[in-house]
């Protein structure tokens, strides 16, 4: 199945898509425009990723679960903007969590592919230049950063992510993990996640999710983790 090419950064796609729609909203007298959040076309095709990952999960994951979060997260922002609109506090602040949810699925997913590439496109390449120094910094090499990395996913409770991290105070890498849809934010950079709810795999490893976190190394894109480091 082909699908169109990634037009912009996923993860400037996740706040300002690169053809955005528009709603208006008015509050306190003043109209604003607000850029609605849209699904980020995959650079390759659903099936590029086998045998690590299947063409029918990409596909699922991506127009379906995805396409929710960014279709849940624009339906509720409208809501916000109306809540403040009318000063309804209340609806304000049940709103938050929801927004918190959605809008966090659709950033996560959206670095989630750009760190994901076919083997005959750099797929499973090994880290170079100062991300891998880190790496080896930080935990003695590639294989060893792997096996940790894979424990703590492997203790996530239910759903969420781990997630390869920079300390923007220290410059530093570390391992963390989130629930749910949880970004990354604050004081950490997000340089490279796995998603470890079960949509992410169960169609291929059913209740074997070990296999699937040994095997998406093999179609890791280091060359984005790369970028993302500073």
């Amino acid at each position: 199945m082909n699908t169109a090419r990634l037009r912009t950064s996923a993860l400037r796609s996740a706040t300002c898509a690169a053809a955005p729609t528009t709603s208006r909203a008015r509050i306190a007298g003043t109209t604003f425009i607000r850029t609605k959040a849209t699904l980020p076309d995959l650079p390759y095709d659903y099936g590029a990723l086998e045998p690590s990952i299947s063409g029918k999960i990409m596909q699922l994951h991506h127009k379906n679960h995805h396409n929710t979060y960014v279709t849940s997260f624009n339906n509720f922002s409208e809501q916000m903007a109306e809540a403040k609109a009318t000063e309804n506090i209340q609806s304000q602040i049940a709103l938050q969590p929801l927004i918190n949810f959605h809008g966090g699925g659709h950033i996560n997913h959206s670095l989630f592919w750009e760190n994901l590439a076919p083997v005959n496109q750099g797929g499973g390449e090994p880290p170079t230049g100062k991300l891998a120094a880190a790496i080896n910094d930080s935990y003695g090499g590639l294989d060893a950063f792997k096996d940790k990395f894979n424990t703590a996913l492997a203790g996530i409770q239910g759903s969420g992510w781990a997630w390869l991290v920079q300390d923007t105070q220290t410059g530093s890498v570390g391992i963390k993990t989130y629930a749910n849809q949880d970004p990354v934010v604050g004081q950490f950079r997000p340089i490279l996640g796995v998603d470890a709810w079960e949509h992410a795999y169960y169609l291929d490893y059913q209740n074997r999710k070990a296999e699937y976190f040994k095997a998406i190394w093999n179609v890791i894109n280091w060359k984005a983790a790369e970028k993302r480091f500073q």
